[in-house]
């Protein structure tokens, strides 16, 4: 009984690795697409792209105001909505006074 419930687990184990492993290429691919990353978009683009990073926060209002003018400079707006910053290099070394990231 005790082997069979380690080959279970060991079992669940190897899947659970073979999962995660997938999703990471999956994410992978998709930032490496091409959509993103430095000039990828146009000015007349940043406010559709501003909605879907900023669709899911509660502060709508400044996060809309930040990322538009983020991506109106930078003309790139990051993939997903929170996160992968790195994705477009000026939008994430755009600092406030304080030193804070300047663009959502």
């Amino acid at each position: 009984m005790a082997k069979l419930l380690c080959a279970l687990l060991l079992a669940l184990l190897g899947i659970s690795m073979v999962a995660t492993q997938v999703w990471a290429k999956e994410a992978e691919y998709q930032l490496d697409s091409g959509r993103y990353g430095p000039g990828s978009l146009k000015s007349y683009q940043c406010p559709s792209e501003c909605t879907r990073r900023c669709s899911k926060t509660q502060y709508h209002k400044p996060c809309m105001f930040f990322c538009q003018k983020c991506c109106n400079k930078c003309l790139c707006v990051p993939p997903g909505f929170y996160g992968n910053k790195t994705v477009c290099p000026c939008y994430n070394n755009w600092k406030t006074k304080r030193a804070g990231p300047k663009c959502p």
